[in-house]
């Protein structure tokens, strides 16, 4: 699989501090970015947004609006979900790429991203998705990718994809295994699952007859 480095790109050159917010306006005019780098003597010193530069004096430079830069960016060693992750916390389609010694390398845009992502076993590969959720202190990744082996499931990838202070939500992808079993088993270790399953649904409906039965029978 393609390294997601391979989607660093500088095909536009970042935004010089010194550049007027006139030509900025013009940049932004004609590309469909939220955020674009700014470099202040080759450093990079965060992003400007399209959003805020439409109310910015012309006649000023980009340098005079230093304070409004967003600092967010990515590491060149980051794998490809923390770099995800990067632009869904900002609200971004362009992120900053810096090396370990902060050198500025590059940016990423969301569409590669995207194409990248939807290339790896996770998107690709056939199977099905369980979500659980558990206390932020009592959840555990090995625990859940050990709960889906001892059931013969395979695992084609987890993550966080949901969390605050209290809970944490888990999404699992499985590629072979006996999904109501798993499901079974993560209950018992207390897990919830906060994702709907035919097989899991269906055993529920059996479930809620048979208490139904059982309330009628003891009238």
């Amino acid at each position: 699989m393609t390294e997601i480095t391979n989607y660093i790109t500088n095909d536009l050159r970042a935004i010089d501090s010194q550049e007027t917010i006139e030509v900025i306006q013009d940049f932004f005019t004609d590309v469909n970015f939220s955020h674009f780098p700014v470099l202040e003597n080759g450093i990079f010193i965060g992003s400007i947004a399209a959003d805020d530069i439409e109310t910015f004096d012309t006649d000023k430079k980009t340098i005079d609006y230093k304070y409004t830069l967003e600092r967010f960016f990515a590491r060149n060693s980051m794998i490809w979900l923390d770099v995800l992750e990067v632009f869904a916390k900002n609200h971004t389609n362009t992120v900053p790429v810096l090396d370990e010694n902060n050198n500025y390398i590059g940016y990423y845009e969301m569409e590669d991203i995207m194409k990248f992502f939807h290339e790896t076993p996770f998107l690709k590969e056939q199977g099905g998705i369980i979500i659980v959720q558990k206390g932020i202190l009592d959840y555990s990744m090995s625990e859940i990718t050990q709960i889906v082996e001892s059931n013969n499931g395979k695992i084609l990838g987890c993550f966080v994809s949901e969390a605050d202070l209290e809970k944490v939500q888990i999404t699992v992808k499985i590629g072979l295994g006996p999904m109501n079993e798993i499901i079974q088993t993560y209950r018992r270790y207390n897990y919830e699952i906060i994702s709907e399953h035919q097989e899991d649904s269906y055993i529920n409906s059996l479930k809620e007859r048979s208490d139904y039965l059982d309330k009628y029978l003891n009238i």
